[in-house]
């Protein structure tokens, strides 16, 4: 019984050592490689807590992206839409940013001041990110709105153009006023993923009109209850920056240097997406069974996204089917059948799954040199 007993307290002294610690860590942190050149940031720049229409206090968005691993986060609060306002009465719209900082001052989390400028069709709802005071932009009219950002040098993008309280098809349909925005340097991104949804529509004008391809989890409530519980990540856009700073964010998402990414779909422009696919899959071993012209290769997957991927050479697999799934942090063993003993090979795979065009997904190929 002395023995149950002590073991007991240790137990409880090591959790309530552990909860004073504040580590924030999770069993499911996201985690991409670098691709040549840049850093792979994670971000969610589009956020809600109770200063706009979301469920939670700002403090508690910093510590899902601590638990998350992500590297920024922007807490977009609506600036024309406050159903919280007589609980949480706040004239300040900048409220919600200044609480977000406090509650990361301490950790290596980029808190990015934004706010969602929100109104009907046309217009729709967009987020002004890289922003210095959210209180200008609330104008009567959204023209005036979308000109206060512009002159904060904020990063505009159009929230889920393909909602279908905007679009009743749930297509996407840019109007004249998203037009004259682009035109003026008003308007620089577009979500090709927002939450659960990824349309198509999107992307394609997103590259017609070279807009930041986007992807954000809008989250309203937990990230546990509305992702983590239900196997999925939040979406997030990587953004590939030449360093992890609030400046070179800004400067990479000016440029369109992203990925927008939702568990295994991955969505972007091909100059970002290959090299961030050819880099999340390792060779760790590529050797020739005895007496056989057939090569054992073995993919190791270094990213937190299950991957699908699909043959795309001449050669065929042994023992294998042609589509195959590396998961997240796993590897995968393929047997191609070279017909000869070869010293060098090219593996060329179709990422299923992943986009850089409606309906088009990369070949990614990796040199091999068999032992």
């Amino acid at each position: 019984m002395k023995t149950y007993q002590t073991l007991l307290f240790i137990l409880c002294s090591s959790l309530f050592i552990s909860a004073q610690e504040h580590t924030h860590q999770s069993l499911r942190p996201l985690s991409f490689p670098d691709i040549p050149g840049y850093k792979s940031l994670k971000t969610d720049l589009h956020i809600h807590t109770v200063f706009s229409d979301g469920y939670v206090w700002p403090n508690i968005r910093v510590m899902e992206a601590l638990r998350d691993n992500l590297d920024a986060i922007s807490l977009t609060e609506h600036l024309e839409y406050q159903p919280h306002s007589t609980d949480i009465p706040h004239p300040d719209r900048n409220r919600s940013y200044n609480i977000a900082i406090e509650e990361a001052k301490e950790h290596d989390l980029i808190i990015v001041h934004g706010s969602e400028i929100t109104r009907s069709a046309p217009m729709g709802h967009n987020n002004a990110v890289f922003i210095t005071d959210a209180n200008p932009i609330l104008k009567e009219k959204a023209e005036d709105a979308f000109k206060e950002a512009k002159k904060q040098d904020a990063f505009v993008f159009w929230n889920h153009p393909a909602w279908h309280n905007q679009s009743p098809q749930g297509n996407p349909i840019l109007s004249d006023f998203q037009k004259e925005r682009i035109k003026k340097g008003e308007l620089h991104g577009i979500e090709v993923i927002n939450a659960v949804d990824y349309a198509q529509e999107s992307l394609a004008l997103a590259l017609e009109h070279n807009l930041t391809i986007m992807g954000t989890s809008d989250i309203h409530g937990l990230i546990d209850w509305d992702y983590t519980e239900k196997g999925n990540h939040r979406p997030i856009t990587l953004v590939f920056a030449k360093e992890k700073s609030l400046s070179s964010m800004q400067e990479a998402l000016f440029a369109g240097r992203t990925v927008a990414v939702y568990n295994g779909l991955m969505v972007g422009k091909e100059e970002f997406l290959a090299p961030l696919l050819k880099a999340s899959i390792k060779v760790k071993e590529a050797i020739y069974h005895e007496d056989t012209e057939i090569v054992q290769i073995v993919l190791k997957n270094t990213t937190s996204s299950s991957l699908l991927f699909e043959n795309a050479m001449d050669f065929t697999f042994y023992s294998s089917s042609p589509v195959f799934e590396i998961p997240a942090f796993g590897t995968f063993t393929l047997q191609v059948k070279t017909l000869q003993r070869l010293p060098r090979l090219t593996l060329s795979l179709k990422a299923i799954g992943t986009f850089v065009a409606p309906r088009t997904s990369p070949i990614i190929s990796w040199e091999i040199i068999p032992e």
